[in-house]
């Protein structure tokens, strides 16, 4: 057999079993485009049904980068061919695989297989971290993929410089045995549910799977207002198409319909739904006419009903939402009665944030990171929705739909970038405390020979974390500026944190950063040097804490500070500071704090991904790190009363109160007597904050800073002083925020929260105030 004869058989199996099949191409560049290109010839694939994702258009069809891999999201393809001779980005070898449909083929162009691990690409460039150099990156990642082709099924490798097959990848199913009664239908199923069946019974035709009628199920509940439904799944569940069947069944009522995705592309399978049942319902009507596209991309759909299901880009969604439908172009207004977001995970929390404006909204999203933007919806977003005024409808989706189940892609896939990685079930650690646990290094050689202790805590970070995914496994295997640590019980893991060197820069490095300069993976010494103009922040050397997670079924028992204070005794004498950064919230906050951790810095914008403004924090270990961290903590005291007023005003209060207590500095209190008066004045008697706003602000950080925070404030007052002394907000928008009766309760209510802080810190000037009042 040749290497056309076996890409037609891989692909007749892959069309039988409705299943999908791989061909390695391995060798020569040049080689292996040859080959390709008698393959493409001989199989029978459109044009529009081929894409190549590498660097160079080389064939006559769709042509995408790795790093644009995100365009396929949402998409099909018969054939995808992956061009991996010059790099290997992990993220967009998942999002190719999850591209490719049930009988389709899946090509990949490699080196030589025994060679590939020894090559680097831009991905390997990006993990050369100074002070270490290209050099020092492995290829462990890239073995693992090569080892995993040559162990799973469903994968044919072809040795392209000699056009030997290697391995042929031919399953060989056995035929389907017949079943000796015919299951009931999705549509059979739905009509025997407890509820009334609300969209037509055409919807519950068109579900392929049992899963899919659930969820279509689910989307009828957006006739009630007030409700938020989340479908969650794995890629090839159908959750893209069962969002498609139910925004065309509202449109076709007359409702209207407004979906949003990363990007338009995404929402094609989607729109296809959308018209096929939009196309049927209105059949059946008499003298009615199909739907109508009112856009060339048929992104805008249209029913006799006056019904319309329309796509606009993720801000351009939000902005709707906001205005009501205004539009200063008023052919252009729409005000739609129903949100559907395609591949949620994919988008910022902010972004996401802004769909629950919408009074009834549905999120379609992938369970798995390789979107791009990790388990942010998963981890950061579920908490706002949770919060939200919204009635939420969760349903999962576990039948695939594109292709059969245990379809030899995705079973190769997930466990080659650890899409299934999952932490130790919940009985093997329930009983863990920091007294039981082993601390221990996982090298990246220990990790390989050991697939539970992989899956393990990769798992836990991916499931605690919204920013994992498989690029960082790769990272975790080949940086060499990364290493992690773990606290195991009976051999599982219970806590596990990534670490990544920061620091010990030359001079000429430093100088470089300074002035602006991008130096690759020292996101702390980066922040204090060309934000903060430290130009010798990236002298000392430090360990950053980049990701710690414990397991859900043993939080709240010390386990995370335990391995924090195991990393710093192994750690402390080699490096002269540890730190983190990490989008703040008030629990996170406490907790780095009660470790030690102080904050130096908090962002002046919201990071993308978190919805949040980023807290830096750091806890010296040696004498030149004290230094630093002093010198930056005493900075930030003295920027504090300006800062927060300004890049913060819009902040939580309760983030600001947080971050303040975490601060190891003393902030100056030097009022004059007169600015005593005004003070006292405000709270013992007639005074007022908004004559002289200066002196109030330097009280209160110097209250709030720290652990000096007198014990009669209660959190209630520190609020209030946060929200109107230092963020400087408007009477009333503070009490509309802090639910006071009115903007007058406030400010009686700011003089009695200044009481504590006078009687803490005032001078005999206040306190001759406060005896006149008193």
């Amino acid at each position: 057999m040749d290497t056309v004869s076996l890409a037609l058989a891989l692909r007749r199996e892959a069309a039988t079993t409705n299943e999908r099949r791989a061909l390695v191409i391995a060798g020569e560049r040049e080689r292996g485009y040859d080959l390709l290109e008698s393959v493409l010839d001989a199989l029978s694939v459109g044009i529009t049904e081929t894409t190549l994702v590498g660097p160079d258009d080389r064939l006559r069809c769709e042509q995408v980068a790795q790093t644009g891999a995100d365009e396929l999201l949402g998409t099909t393809r018969e054939l995808l061919v992956l061009d991996a001779h010059a790099d290997l980005q992990p993220n967009a070898l998942g999002m190719v695989v999850g591209a490719v449909d049930g009988g389709g083929l899946l090509i990949l162009l490699t080196p030589p297989l025994e060679e590939w691990p020894d090559r680097r690409g831009r991905f390997s460039e990006s993990m050369a971290v100074p002070p270490a150099s290209l050099a020092d990156v492995t290829g462990r990642f890239v073995g693992r993929v090569v080892e995993t082709l040559r162990a799973h099924r469903g994968i044919a490798i072809v040795d392209a410089n000699s056009e030997t097959i290697v391995d042929d990848g031919l399953v060989e199913p056995a035929p389907p045995q017949p079943r000796a009664s015919e299951p009931a239908t999705p549509l059979e199923r739905r009509a025997r549910a407890e509820s009334p069946m609300c969209f037509p019974t055409a919807a519950y035709e068109a579900c392929l799977t049992d899963d899919q009628a659930d969820a279509v199920a689910a989307m009828e509940s957006l006739f009630e207002p007030g409700r938020a439904v989340v479908l969650e799944a794995n890629r090839g569940r159908g959750k893209s198409s069962a969002a498609g069947i139910a925004a065309g069944c509202f449109a076709f009522e007359g409702s209207d319909v407004l979906v949003t995705a990363p990007a338009a592309r995404n929402a094609t399978e989607l729109f296809a739904r959308t018209r096929e049942i939009i196309d049927s319902l209105e059949r059946e009507r008499p003298n009615s006419e199909p739907a109508v596209d009112a856009t060339r991309d048929g992104l805008d759909v249209r029913t006799a009903a006056g019904g319309r299901v329309k796509f606009r880009g993720p801000d351009a969604a939000v902005r709707t939402i906001r205005r009501g439908g205004e539009c200063p172009d008023r052919a252009a207004a729409f005000d739609p009665d129903i949100v559907v977001v395609d591949e949620a995970a994919a988008l910022p929390v902010s972004t996401l944030e802004g769909f629950l404006e919408a009074d009834r909204v549905a999120f379609a999203t992938t369970i798995h990171g390789y979107e791009g933007a990790g388990r942010g919806f998963s981890v950061r977003f579920r908490d706002r929705l949770e919060e939200a005024s919204h009635e939420v409808v969760d349903l999962s989706m576990t039948d695939p739909i594109r292709y059969a189940a245990g379809d030899p892609l995705e079973v190769w896939s997930f466990r080659a970038l650890g899409l299934d990685a999952r932490p130790p079930v919940a009985q093997l650690v329930d009983d863990a405390t920091p007294d039981r646990a082993r601390y221990r290094a996982l090298e990246p050689s220990a990790l390989l020979a050991d697939e539970s202790l992989l899956r393990e805590a990769f798992g836990l970070l991916v499931q605690a974390h919204y920013r994992t995914e498989p690029n960082d496994l790769a990272r975790l295997l080949d940086a060499p500026n990364l290493a992690a640590r773990a606290l195991t019980v009976e051999g599982h893991v219970v806590s596990v944190a990534l670490l990544a060197s920061e620091g010990g820069l030359g001079r000429e490095t430093r100088t470089e950063m300074y002035e602006g300069g991008r130096v690759r993976g020292n996101l702390l010494p980066d922040v204090l040097a060309s934000q903060l103009r430290d130009e010798d922040a990236g002298e000392p050397s430090g360990l950053r804490v980049i990701r710690i997670a414990t397991h859900h079924a043993a939080r709240s028992r010390g386990l995370g500070s335990a391995l924090l204070e195991r990393i710093r005794g192994e750690f402390g004498g080699e490096v002269d500071w540890l730190g983190t950064a990490f989008g703040a919230t008030p629990g996170l906050l406490e907790f780095w704090g009660d470790n030690g951790f102080g904050a130096v810095h908090v962002s002046t914008t919201k990071n993308a991904a978190s919805g949040e403004h980023s807290a830096f924090m750091l806890v010296p270990t040696s004498e030149r790190g004290r230094e630093l961290a002093d010198r930056h903590a005493a900075r930030f005291v003295r920027r504090l009363p300006a800062f927060v007023s300004d890049s913060l005003a819009d902040l939580d209060p309760d983030v600001i109160r947080a971050v303040l207590r975490t601060v190891d500095a003393s902030p100056s209190l030097a009022l004059s007597d007169h600015e005593w008066r005004i003070v006292a004045g405000a709270a013992y008697g007639p005074g007022q904050f908004d004559v002289d706003p200066g002196p109030f602000r330097e009280l209160v950080c110097h209250g709030l800073v720290g652990g000096s925070t007198p014990t009669d404030l209660a959190a209630a007052d520190e609020r209030l002083l946060v929200a109107r002394v230092l963020q400087g907000r408007e009477w009333e928008s503070v009490a509309e925020l802090l639910e006071y009766h009115s903007a007058s309760q406030c400010r009686r209510a700011l003089g009695d929260a200044l009481i504590p802080l006078v009687d803490a810190y005032g001078t005999d000037p206040a306190l001759e105030v406060r005896d006149q009042f008193s």
